[in-house]
């Protein structure tokens, strides 16, 4: 099969934009991508210049914007922004901490409206969420915080980031979403960018990856459509997925989703969408596959959106499957799948090499079966 041939190309459609509107953060996590913390940071895009970006991914198209950071609560103008972003018809959420939303802020979010705000908990104790997200009373903070949001009527998604710190508290954390009213709960796997580069030693390996992914199927069953329940970061996870779906006899779907809830927030299509469903602006205008793949497709105080999206070298190579390397290139899963480019490049310097964090091993050599 030769690069660029129809078979392997991955139509882009944009779904997603998580957009780093600060870096600035009022908390010191352990697992930081962006290695945040307090105070301004030079070259951060201004109100008006946001107030464009969102003008461009209009042109584009109509994808669910994510606002994030650092945390984005710390920017004076985030109403504004997020404001223009909605009166402009795009679908705002917010990824937070949940440490600053007091009543007031959580009333402002609703009216803008602001359809969801995620915020993260790693621990279900106050002792070790505050040890890790580096603030005494973080975890009562983002507990009160979920509180906010909930009175106001703002939907929350809780979110915490796998490691061998804290995967026996995940069924833990999921009761603590459900409790709390959550939509949605996202264990996202760590990818080791960052300050996150400094928990090597308790990531998970690929077995233990393994193991926890069809505990998550496990768990999606049995837990229904009572919340949403999607693993990030874990592009595998679709692969596990397939297999279980096969064991069990059943005709896979080509995609899992909870009725009535948005499409780009409640359904698992593909594992890696880096550059063709989705991508990251930076706190400076620099545009990513995602958040933790630290290589360059564009520049947006040079180039226009549409130009980065359609024509970015980067988001071409990782739009062609033919192009990926190693068993991740071989495999009969790759275009359900595709493997975890920023982990590729984090362990060899190469976003096209295998995902490294999955022990799969491709049934077919040659890797022709694109649609397992």
């Amino acid at each position: 099969m030769s690069p660029g041939s129809p078979t392997t190309i991955i139509q882009p459609k944009l779904l997603l934009v998580a957009w780093e509107v600060t870096r600035s953060c009022n908390l010191f996590c352990a697992h930081c991508r962006a290695s945040a913390g307090s105070g301004q940071y030079d070259g951060e895009l201004d109100t008006r210049d946001c107030y464009g970006i969102i003008d461009q991914i209009l042109e584009v198209g109509k994808p669910v914007l994510i606002l994030t950071g650092g945390e984005p609560l710390a920017r004076e103008d985030i109403f504004s922004i997020a404001e223009y972003a909605v009166h402009s018809g795009l679908r705002v959420v917010m990824g937070s901490n949940g440490t600053l939303i007091s009543p007031v802020i959580a009333a402002k979010l609703k009216d803008i409206p602001v359809s969801r705000v995620s915020v993260s908990l790693d621990f279900p104790t106050a002792e070790l969420q505050d040890s890790f997200r580096g603030q005494t009373g973080a975890y009562e903070a983002a507990l009160a915080g979920i509180g906010n949001l909930r009175r106001a009527g703002v939907e929350v998604q809780v979110n915490c980031t796998l490691t061998k710190l804290n995967i026996a508290y995940l069924s833990d954390l999921i009761q603590i979403a459900l409790d709390a009213g959550a939509v949605a709960f996202h264990p996202f796997f760590l990818v080791p960018t960052g300050r996150g580069k400094g928990l090597g030693q308790v990531e998970l390996s690929a077995n233990e990856y393994e193991q926890a992914l069809n505990w998550i199927y496990d768990k999606q069953l049995e837990l229904g459509s009572s919340i949403f329940f999607k693993p990030t970061d874990a592009p595998h996870y679709l692969r596990v997925m397939r297999q279980r779906q096969k064991k069990a006899i059943q005709a896979p779907p080509r995609e899992t989703s909870i009725p009535g809830r948005h499409a780009a927030m409640h359904t698992i299509s593909r594992g890696c969408l880096a550059g063709t469903g989705f991508c990251f602006i930076s706190h400076r205008g620099k545009v990513q596959g995602c958040g933790y793949l630290e290589v360059e497709a564009g520049d947006l105080r040079k180039q226009h959106f549409a130009q980065v999206w359609v024509d970015s070298p980067l988001f071409a190579k990782l739009r062609d499957l033919a192009n990926l390397k190693g068993k991740c290139g071989a495999c009969e899963y790759k275009r359900l799948c595709g493997g975890c480019r920023a982990r590729a490049f984090e362990t060899s310097g190469d976003y096209l090499e295998a995902e490294p964090y999955c022990l799969y091993q491709p049934a077919i050599p040659n890797g022709d079966s694109l649609n397992a």
